[in-house]
């Protein structure tokens, strides 16, 4: 603090001393700047690959379209022609379902394919909520 030393009273007037603080950021800028290069150290990440299925399943479930459940021969099960495993078809036909205002699901066996093969992918279908489940009589044009 500064002081005047004038006339009859002496009154003291505060004056900042800046010269420290500057001094501090200064170093500390230094400090960064020759420490920056030194800890830029880059490292690497291995993402797992693109599953593409959502998408696929999100552009062919149109809600003014209907869910095709297909069980092929050897028991392969796709919906609206994406390939499925039976391991996630519940779970997707729950997904698809919820962004449709019906739950009516469509099923189309193969004339060849094992009857428990069928009955296996409507319990499955069941599992993911698809109520009424509607069998298929004539060929898909």
């Amino acid at each position: 603090m500064g002081m005047s030393i004038g006339g009859g009273k002496a009154k003291v007037q505060p004056d900042m001393n800046v010269t420290p603080l500057v001094d501090v950021v200064l170093v500390l800028l230094i400090i960064f700047m020759v420490l920056a290069p030194v800890v830029s150290e880059a490292f690497y990440v291995r993402l797992p690959p693109k599953d593409d299925t959502d998408q696929r399943l999100d552009a062919a479930n149109d809600p003014k379209k209907p869910l095709v459940l297909s069980v092929h021969e050897d028991g392969s099960v796709d919906v609206n022609a994406v390939d499925l495993g039976r391991d996630e078809l519940a779970s997707r036909l729950r997904r698809m379902f919820n962004a449709r205002p019906d739950n009516v699901l469509y099923l189309d066996a193969h004339d060849a394919v094992a009857y428990r093969h069928v009955i296996s992918a409507i319990d499955l279908a069941r599992a993911g909520s698809a109520s009424p489940v509607v069998v298929i009589t004539k060929k898909l044009e």
